[in-house]
């Protein structure tokens, strides 16, 4: 028994010295690793606090999808990160947005695209249709086995496990003022679900190059006119609520706009307007985590200003 708590030990430790090891050009990253869940499988969370954290303030929290992804490039699979830590700095920095941290959430491998994709409008899909798309997301090799969602769980995890956590750990503005979610591509899907299925919880949701193919073609695809039926019957209140859209015009980017199109009528038609909601398009830009880095700022600023 002492052999296996001081194993365990050693592992915590040595998690803790990775998480040390990354690199940012502003505040401080704190890891807590393999974090439990009774929704999900374990994963690591990384909380970026910004220079000058005090527990005598307080913080808006901005959570984020893809954790792995958002600080330092040299430990990224293909060395592009968001680096959330230099533009978020920045902004503080120079006063142009009010405080806040960032809660990078892990993605799960193979899970990533389960645990993204909204549940309830894949929920009004026939047998044929779910067999097309897990056929299609087996083919990309974008999971293991037959296709399940997740993110009804995922969200639970997040709302009841991670958001408590976090507003005991750190000294945060717990309310939904304060409270924001973003994510790119199948990362903005799951954000703008979010704030979609908990208006209560998160007061604006950024959604950087959304997948609203939800596989990789346009073309005999029931999914984009699922999710507009979705955001029909549940958008929140706009009096309320933030919502930032882009996209660009290369690569996997290129398929977005027709759906983006659709979804800005829907978006005015809910009365949505410039002072709460905005689609921004980055002509040249690809899906690639540089560009999300390049504009990382705008919806940062959308969210956060002052």
């Amino acid at each position: 028994m002492i052999k296996k708590i001081a194993l365990l030990f050693l592992l915590f430790f040595a998690l803790q010295i990775k998480a040390q090891s990354i690199k940012v050009s502003s505040g401080k990253i704190e890891r807590f690793a393999n974090f439990n869940s009774q929704f999900v499988d374990a994963r690591n969370i990384d909380v970026w606090l910004p220079d000058g954290y005090s527990k005598n303030e307080k913080y808006a929290v901005l959570y984020m999808h893809d954790g792995q992804a958002l600080y330092d490039a040299e430990k990224t699979w293909n060395k592009q990160s968001w680096e959330v830590d230099e533009t978020a700095g920045k902004l503080i920095n120079l006063r142009k947005t009010r405080k806040f941290i960032v809660v990078g959430i892990w993605n799960n491998g193979l899970k990533r695209h389960p645990e993204y994709f909204p549940e309830k409008p894949y929920q009004t899909f026939d047998a044929n249709q779910k067999r097309f798309i897990s056929e299609n997301l087996l083919k990309r090799k974008k999971i293991d086995a037959e296709f399940k969602v997740l993110s009804n769980e995922y969200l639970k995890f997040i709302v009841t496990e991670l958001k408590p956590f976090i507003d005991k750990t750190f000294a945060t503005k717990t309310n939904r003022k304060n409270t924001f979610v973003a994510g790119s591509s199948m990362g903005g899907l799951i954000s703008l679900y979010a704030i979609c299925e908990y208006p209560k919880v998160f007061g604006g949701a950024a959604c950087l190059s959304t997948h609203w193919t939800g596989i990789y073609q346009n073309n005999e695809n029931p999914i984009p006119n699922a999710f507009i039926n979705y955001l029909n019957r549940n958008l929140p209140s706009p009096s309320k609520h933030k919502i930032y859209f882009d996209y660009g015009n290369k690569t996997l980017d290129s398929l977005y706009q027709p759906s983006q199109e659709r979804v800005n009528k829907v978006m005015i038609a809910k009365g949505f307007t410039k002072k709460n909601w905005t689609t921004t398009f980055f002509p040249g830009k690809d899906h690639t985590e540089n560009s999300w880095r390049d504009r990382l700022d705008v919806p940062l600023l959308f969210l956060l200003k002052k």
